[in-house]
């Protein structure tokens, strides 16, 4: 026994969907669903598009009625608690914005005390102290007296997470945080809600389209397919066992462990090269330029060897050549090499099944 806690938000045998006007039957977009968030635990939902993923989203929060099952919050089901019961307990941040007006930072994130303001609505010293405990949390505190009108995409999205935190939920819902986020901001808020786990022990569930980002960083996947099914397990699992790979590849497409996302394959032609380097990263990026070439790097130096010397730019060396009439060709920087192997693809000669030679 792990010891693991009870969770806090927990779908029991759920059929999401959709009922329709005029006693037309209901829509079912997903079937017998059970899944469970535990404290602490950051968990990503993927699943390709029109597969069902908002359409969990909404049903576990309580935005669209279930067709069948029970969503429990804590132990108790979603639907016989209150709205200012839910507010305390579970909060939920869009990917649409929200247009507040002209709001100050803070005043933004005090929004997140609204489910424990009496119906005077004073605000007390644990307020405070929940708006301020947020800021610092989400890394937004130098923020507070700017107008939410005048930040980033980046920042607003931070400063939604912080309203939601000054809910002090249990769970935290957020559908699609990094959308509109450039790659350092979708870091930044990726290494935020990794420490936001730890720290306010909340479970997390976010909706996602990085799938690197998904299983690197998760603790929990919960995989939406094209059938209606939904898979939860460790990243780990779902990749080894290759439910990613069924769920996300196509023609000309394949799961790459090492990356942990899902690449394209832009017609390798059968042709591989070893690849030798001076250090990981020179040799990371040359493999990285020869598939882009369309070859694939080889485990062993029984054909083709490429020695790369690091430097900015690089320099490098193709060795053995598959034709034994063609001298190593070398060059500078891996645009060259690519542009070098394309040409070796295109012109590299056919292996003739007589090996004699026709005498002049």
């Amino acid at each position: 026994m792990t010891g693991r806690p009870p969770p806090v938000l927990e779908a029991v045998a759920v059929t999401a969907g959709y009922r329709r006007r005029r006693r037309r039957p209901a829509v079912t977009v997903l079937r017998d669903v059970h899944l469970a968030a535990r404290p602490g635990e950051l968990i990503t939902l993927i699943g390709p598009n029109g597969a069902g993923k908002s359409t969990l989203l909404r049903s576990l929060v309580g935005a669209q009625p279930l067709l069948a099952g029970r969503v429990l919050l804590d132990g108790a089901d979603l639907t016989a608690l209150s709205p200012r019961q839910r507010a305390r307990r579970l909060a939920i941040t869009l990917t649409e914005p929200v247009d507040v007006g002209l709001m100050s930072v803070e005043s933004v994130v005090t929004l997140g005390r609204l489910p424990y303001r009496t119906w005077l609505g004073r605000e007390a010293d644990e307020d405070r102290t929940a708006v301020r405990r947020a800021l610092a949390d989400a890394g937004v505190g130098e923020l507070r007296h700017r107008m939410l009108s005048d930040l980033s995409d980046g920042e607003r999205q931070r400063v939604m997470v912080a309203r939601a935190l000054a809910q002090q939920p249990a769970v935290l819902v957020l559908d699609e945080p990094t959308a509109f986020l450039d790659v350092a901001r979708r870091i930044e808020l990726a290494a935020m809600l990794t420490r936001l786990t730890a720290a306010s022990g909340a479970a997390i569930v976010l909706s996602t389209h990085d799938l690197a980002f998904a299983l690197r960083r998760a603790d929990q996947v919960w995989l939406v397919e094209s059938d209606g099914t939904v898979t939860s397990s460790a990243p780990e699992d779902l990749a080894y066992g290759g439910a990613v790979t069924r769920a996300f590849a196509g023609e000309n497409m394949s799961f790459d462990d090492a990356a942990a996302t899902v690449v394209v394959d832009d017609g390798t032609t059968g042709a591989a090269v070893h690849v030798v380097a001076g250090d990981g990263r020179a040799r990371l990026w040359a493999e990285h330029a020869v598939r882009r070439a369309g070859w694939a790097p080889a485990p062993d130096a029984s054909g083709p060897v490429l020695r790369v010397e690091p430097g900015e730019p690089c320099r490098w060396r193709l060795e053995r050549a598959p034709a034994p009439d063609t001298a190593p060709a070398e060059g500078t920087g891996f645009d060259s090499l690519v542009a070098h192997l394309r040409g070796r693809t295109r012109t590299r000669p056919r292996q003739s099944t007589d090996s004699r030679r026709t005498a002049p």
